[in-house]
């Protein structure tokens, strides 16, 4: 049974950081590319970051290009997201996908941005 399981989200103020942590069992991450999604209500889900299967191979949204930092830690089987500068615009939910011979979803950290 594939699990990921998200964490790290909460309350920060504008030009804060958080780092959202995202840990699979049932998959080994090195072989899928693991993206960060986030949405708000009444939208629909946006791609953040991805990592792939390549090390190095990573691409972000252009609203978070040089704030974000999305890494995979292959030995620990775990994902990252690191948010620094975090604007209001930012706060949502975030969910963890892996893409490849499947796709899953975690269930989600809810990140405030609030002054």
């Amino acid at each position: 049974q594939v699990q990921l399981v998200e964490s790290g989200g909460g309350w920060v103020q504008p030009g804060g950081s958080l780092r959202l942590s995202c840990a699979a069992s049932g998959i080994t991450v090195r072989s899928y590319a693991m993206r960060w999604f986030r949405q708000t209500p009444g939208n629909e889900r946006e791609l953040v970051a991805a990592a792939g299967i390549l090390r190095g191979t990573t691409n972000y949204a252009d609203s978070v290009k040089g704030r974000f930092t999305i890494s995979k830690d292959n030995d620990k089987n775990m994902v990252y997201l690191q948010m620094n500068n975090l604007e209001p615009d930012d706060t949502a939910v975030y969910y963890c996908n892996a893409w490849g011979t499947g796709t899953y979803w975690g269930q989600g950290t809810q990140v405030i941005v609030s002054s």
